[in-house]
């Protein structure tokens, strides 16, 4: 590989995890509304940034919130 380019990492491991009926319907009508293929791509990407984002706002400080605010 050049420099600057990205590693592959592959992934080996599976994750797995059912839907009932309706939320198995939302997500496929919103996958065709979207025009969206690749599903593990995008369960990937969805998953992930909401768990980045929830990182990103639980940064740990030295003082309790109650404590900040007064």
């Amino acid at each position: 590989m050049k420099k600057g380019d990205k590693t592959k990492q592959l992934r080996v491991h599976r994750v797995a995890f059912n839907l009932n009926y309706d939320e198995y319907r939302t997500v496929e009508r919103y996958l065709g509304k979207y025009k969206i293929s690749n599903k593990s791509r995008w369960y990937r990407e969805t998953i992930l940034s909401h768990i980045l984002k929830i990182l990103e706002e639980d940064y740990p400080t030295l003082f309790k919130e109650y404590e900040m605010r007064r």
